[in-house]
């Protein structure tokens, strides 16, 4: 079964933002879709999340994890601990450096297998934009698409895609939808 996993950052909720949209419309579709709510939403640690998600998430070649801004260093960290090659994976204001303050920075690990982490999914999305208020620029974008390849897609103006603070409520997200649609035709 097609399952995709969607994985919050720092301070939001399983109501934040694009994160209900990309569910239902996912689940339309016969996605099954896991959204946890993360524990330590204000200040997110490595340490305690990763465990949760390694237990609780379902990891196959079918799997999809989408994931916004603390929730990308995250699954740079899921993918290095499986030991199963999964889908698809599409970050978005994801970041893998540390952040000015008051960034998520408890979310990094201190150093990532690049070579693990790119053996460990068939397709790689990268979504940043060029005016990031949080520091998730596309220049971090940049360095992980070119450890890991995929896609890379800059989007011009869209700030960090969901952000309470800087007022951008960012409550749909089709292109999220149409990638991973259009990634049902990939070989795994």
């Amino acid at each position: 079964m097609r399952n995709v996993i969607l994985l919050q950052g720092a301070g939001e909720t399983q109501k934040s933002f694009w994160l209900p949209y990309v569910k239902k419309e996912l689940e339309k579709r016969e996605f099954k879709v896991w959204l946890p709510q993360l524990l330590g939403i204000e200040n997110p640690d490595i340490k305690v999340i990763l465990p949760f998600v390694l237990k609780n998430g379902r990891f196959d070649k079918d799997t999809v994890i989408i994931a916004h801004s603390a929730g990308c260093p995250l699954t740079l960290a899921v993918l290095q601990n499986l030991k199963v090659k999964i889908k698809q994976v599409i970050l978005v204001a994801g970041y893998w450096r540390k952040l000015p303050p008051p960034g998520a920075n408890n979310m990094l690990q201190k150093s990532y297998d690049w070579k693990k982490i790119g053996n460990n999914a068939t397709n790689f999305v990268f979504i940043n934009s060029d005016n990031d208020p949080w520091g998730c620029s596309d220049q971090q974008g940049r360095e992980m698409f070119d450890k890991l390849g995929g896609i890379h897609i800059v989007k011009h103006g869209e700030g960090h895609m969901g952000s309470n603070m800087f007022k951008q409520p960012y409550k749909k997200f089709p292109l999220l939808i149409q990638l991973v649609e259009d990634n049902l035709w990939c070989k795994a």
